[in-house]
């Protein structure tokens, strides 16, 4: 389907940052794209354009919610898996790309913990909060869903609240769903789970608010980590869906997400 004149005509104005990741074949073809095109200041940017992988997109994001300036992010993938991102091709003309893209609404989760001192930490996390165990003992955590206890007791290496972003990554490795981008779910998974034996987590709304409550502190410590921000000895994590923050990331009409979703969840 060809752009229409207006919508061709609104990216030629568009001001474009470009983000790059360390790897040569990212900064290879940032070479390529810096010869055709104006790029400014992520700060002066009217949209982004990441080159690299799925990590470094989370990066672009989070750079922008430290920012507080919420722009739409374009990936093309230069990495490993690129679930966030779409083809890379040589000779690509990126205004041409853009004219015709869909856009995609994510929100992070935002993650008010405090600590067995009593300090107070607010992060936000695009892929999931994790609670994981500090010493070789087995973690042991109170689980709450809008402020009714689910789980009394939950005894392991640890649980994790993915959002959709991030229902691929470390939710996927510790057995969690795959959750579609619009879905308006949140995964709830247990890592490592020694008691209850049989539960295996949980798929909520994504209004929920969820609680994590350390039980045996003292002899359990218990980290959280929202993506790369880590809070050690907590007593509780409070989690929900932070709608003010939501961003846009931009795919190609082609890109078969969808598609992408089910076959991972065949894969050998």
């Amino acid at each position: 389907m060809e752009a229409t004149p207006g919508a061709r005509s609104g990216i030629e104005k568009l001001n474009m940052a470009l983000v790059v990741s360390s790897a040569p074949e990212a900064e290879q073809a940032a070479a390529m794209l810096r010869e055709g095109e104006t790029w400014v200041p992520l700060e002066d940017a009217d949209l982004v354009v990441v080159l690299g992988g799925d990590g470094t997109m989370l990066r672009a994001l989070h750079a922008m919610i430290d920012a507080r300036r919420l722009i739409p992010a374009y990936g093309l993938n230069l990495g490993t898996v690129g679930f966030l991102m779409n083809r890379f091709q040589k000779n690509i003309r990126v205004r041409e790309r853009l004219a015709r893209v869909k856009h995609m609404a994510v929100s992070p989760l935002r993650m008010e913990a405090t600590t067995q001192a009593g300090e107070q930490f607010s992060y936000y996390a695009i892929n999931e909060v994790s609670l994981l165990r500090e010493t070789r003992q087995t973690a042991k955590i109170e689980i709450g869903v809008n402020d009714r206890v689910r789980i009394a007791e939950l005894a392991g290496d640890g649980v994790l609240l993915s959002t959709p972003v991030g229902s691929t990554a470390y939710n996927f490795s510790a057995n969690g769903p795959i959750l579609p981008l619009d879905s308006q779910m949140l995964a709830l998974t247990p890592i490592s789970p020694f008691r209850p034996r049989r539960w295996k987590g949980a798929i909520l709304p994504d209004r929920s608010r969820v609680t994590f409550r350390v039980l045996e502190p003292e002899k359990r410590p218990v980290s959280a980590v929202a993506d790369m921000k880590e809070v050690r000895d907590i007593a509780e994590v409070r989690l929900e869906i932070a709608r003010e923050m939501q961003m846009t990331l931009l795919f190609d009409p082609g890109h078969a997400l969808d598609e992408r979703i089910v076959a991972e969840q065949f894969a050998h």
